[in-house]
């Protein structure tokens, strides 16, 4: 004998297992389970939004029958921080999360030009690789002086390049460049770090770290251009020496040659050079 009992599903339980799937610069994929297994009829969520940074909130509606849902918040901003909750439609009990957007990227090739009494930083336009971007926006820049172990904020710029005045002598700096900083500092896009020595000569990090390699180069290649120029030069010489001995036994031997025997005679006296 045997009974087949159902039990009452109760939605009051909150969403099961919500992660993140997937996080992008303006976007997020979330997924969560229904409160309970293969739910009979189409069951409606709430999915709000709570932007930490604006101190904002978007409320989202999910309708779904499945026992896994799948849902992608879009228009977010990059580098934001949001608290994600989701409930059912009734107010039930809640899931929550925080979500943390992918920041903009740094800025590329990043250099230094030196002039006399101060220093250039150029680097190419963010606008060029990331679409979410605006140049009004602007870049700001830092240094931090490894000597006196200070980090300065140097100021911001709306162009692709800065001016740096009044760096010491023996110090070492290292110059950082990063999309602008939004409401706080909160919101800020990841930095591009240049060396910047002593003697003047800035530098990449990456450079720095694999042994200064252009600089290497840079006394490798005239020392071998200097072998191959002596060696080209030896050939030439001993080619020359060759074909004059080459001459004067050929004269020396054509003033010896005897048409009637057809062939050169030597004595053992003659001088042979």
């Amino acid at each position: 004998d045997y009974v087949v009992v159902k039990m009452i599903p109760d939605n009051r339980l909150p969403p099961r297992h919500l992660h993140a799937v997937h996080t992008g610069k303006t976007f997020a994929v979330i997924k969560w389970e229904s409160p309970y297994d293969s739910p009979d009829q189409d069951m409606l969520y709430a999915v709000a939004v709570k932007d930490l940074v604006r101190k904002t909130d978007k409320i989202y509606k999910v309708k779904s029958r499945n026992s896994t849902v799948e849902y992608t918040i879009k228009k977010l901003e990059p580098g934001g921080k949001y608290h994600v909750i989701v409930q059912l439609g009734n107010m039930s009990k809640e899931s929550s999360m925080k979500i943390n957007t992918v920041p903009l990227s740094a800025p590329d090739a990043l250099k230094i030009i030196t002039e006399n009494d101060h220093i250039l930083l150029f680097w190419k336009s963010l606008a060029l690789k990331e679409s979410n971007f605006n140049e009004s926006r602007g870049y700001e820049i830092h240094m931090f002086d490894s000597l006196m172990n200070i980090t300065a904020y140097l100021g911001n710029t709306t162009e692709n390049f800065f001016k740096v005045s009044n760096l010491k002598i023996g110090h070492n700096y290292s110059f950082t460049v990063q999309a602008r900083c939004l409401y706080g500092g909160q919101m800020c896009g990841e930095p591009a770090t240049l060396l910047y020595d002593e003697l003047g000569t800035g530098e990449d990090s990456s450079a720095t770290k694999s042994g200064r390699p252009t600089d290497v180069a840079a006394i490798v290649v005239p020392v071998l251009f200097l072998l191959l120029v002596t060696l080209g030069i030896g050939f030439v010489l001993l080619y020359m020496r060759h074909r004059r001995l080459q001459s004067s036994f050929t004269a020396f031997a054509n003033s010896h040659y005897s048409s009637r025997l057809g062939s050169a005679i030597f004595s053992s006296g003659d001088d042979l050079g």
